[in-house]
């Protein structure tokens, strides 16, 4: 055991990331010993509770524990990882989660970094940015449990004036075959003094289709904010409310999401801003009232409640979670994946890494779930800082996920620009 150890702490001395992968390791060997010591211990020792009382008892059946030397392992590990991670600054929050039981949280920086005003708080609200992608999906699912949409159905059924051939569930595993309109708008002679809405987006597509469907549906991946922008109309039109309202009365106020709120133009004054990581604000822009794709804002404590819904069959059904974490585009081999509404590491023997990653002008947002070992990691930030989605690299810690070595971003991974225009 001695000599493997030398050998890998060796290896990485060859490498360009000494600091990093040293302290990692460090981290992780920590981690590992304190786990071991937790195993020979009895179960009734454990006396650790979470402490968020805001969860409703349906979500909260079961009291959530954690063995002490297990609390500090997570703890520790977590806290070595993103203080070396943000060395040299982090504006936003995180969380760090392990049986419902928050091992880690801190908050940083300032909603207006610029000016050093308003400090960062368990309370603030950022934007999700692609995350908000969840909850979309989530919906449509939760319509389709009820019996008031078939997710294979043609969206033309509810998006009069669309072209046929593209199915809902098309559009929530990325397969429908429609450009992103991040891009083919920037062509569109759109004047970019005016918000574009989602129903000008569907408008413009209905008079445009050779121009915006590239491909039959169903063919292969392409991750696409369009087909985001289209669910959201379809939750309106099949339940007859805003897109806003629907996602606050089924999820928001349910689970006490209290800082939770879909973005509208009336927002404007209270919503945390995104800058550069120069400090420059980030200008509102023409496709900034586009919503489904983006646009919800949130906290990682209210996240956390997100999270804690979408596990057991408490909030949707088993079944319907199952084809949620079901990977679709399967024509090419590799690990990396997406399913309805949600992006996937898929390992040889299995076991997922179920997450998703935002990027929105300043906004880079993480929320990344471990099913298997019921752990769940969130950070938030709206100072454009890419190294946020370094977080998957802490998976180590809780399992074998082989994230140390892994690219921050694959530069085929198409969620790796989020949809942000290039």
């Amino acid at each position: 055991m001695g000599k493997n150890v030398i050998i890998i702490l060796i290896s990485h001395l060859l490498t360009d990331k000494i600091r990093y992968l040293l302290k990692t390791f460090c981290c992780y060997l920590l981690a590992a010993s304190f786990l071991v010591c937790c195993g020979q211990r009895p179960a009734d020792k454990a006396v650790a509770k979470a402490s968020d009382s805001t969860l409703l008892a349906m979500v909260n059946l079961h009291p959530k524990t954690l063995h002490p030397d297990e609390y500090r392992a997570f703890s520790n590990a977590s806290r070595h990882f993103f203080d070396s991670l943000f060395i040299h600054g982090f504006n936003g929050g995180l969380v760090v989660a392990r049986n419902g039981v928050v091992v880690f949280e801190k908050y940083g920086g300032f909603t207006d970094p610029r000016r050093h005003t308003d400090s960062v708080n368990a309370h603030t609200a950022f934007h999700l940015a692609s995350v908000s992608k969840t909850f979309t999906a989530m919906a449509i699912l939760k319509l389709w449990e009820e019996g008031k949409l078939d997710i294979h159905d043609d969206i033309s059924k509810y998006l009069k004036g669309f072209p046929p051939g593209i199915s809902i569930k098309n559009l929530l595993s990325q397969r429908s075959g429609l450009r992103n309109y991040v891009h083919f708008m920037d062509q569109s002679g759109w004047d970019k003094r005016k918000y574009l809405t989602n129903t000008d987006l569907l408008n413009y597509i209905i008079q445009h289709q050779d121009q915006v469907i590239y491909t039959a549906a169903g063919h292969h991946f392409e991750y696409s904010n369009t087909n985001y922008a289209f669910l959201a109309l379809i939750i309106e039109k099949v339940s007859g409310e805003s897109y806003s309202d629907f996602l606050t009365k089924t999820f928001f106020q349910p689970l006490h999401m209290q800082d939770t709120y879909v973005y509208s133009i009336r927002d404007t004054a209270k919503a945390t801003r995104s800058y550069k990581l120069n400090g420059r604000m980030y200008p509102m822009e023409y496709l900034d009232m586009v919503y489904g794709d983006k646009n919800i804002y949130s906290t990682p404590e209210d996240m956390l409640k997100w999270d804690a819904a979408l596990r057991g069959d408490v909030l949707f059904k088993k079944s319907t979670l199952d084809s949620a974490y079901t990977p679709y585009s399967l024509e090419k081999r590799g690990k990396r994946n997406y399913g309805l509404g949600w992006r996937m590491i898929v390992y040889p023997d299995g076991k997922k890494l179920i997450y998703h990653n935002g990027w929105w002008h300043g906004n880079r947002t993480v929320f990344i779930r471990m099913m298997a070992e019921n752990a769940t990691i969130i950070a938030l930030c709206n100072n454009d800082n890419k190294k946020v989605y370094s977080a998957k690299k802490l998976c180590d810690v809780f399992g074998n996920y082989q994230q140390a070595y892994e690219n921050e971003e694959p530069d085929n991974d198409p969620e790796g620009r989020g949809g942000e225009k290039q």
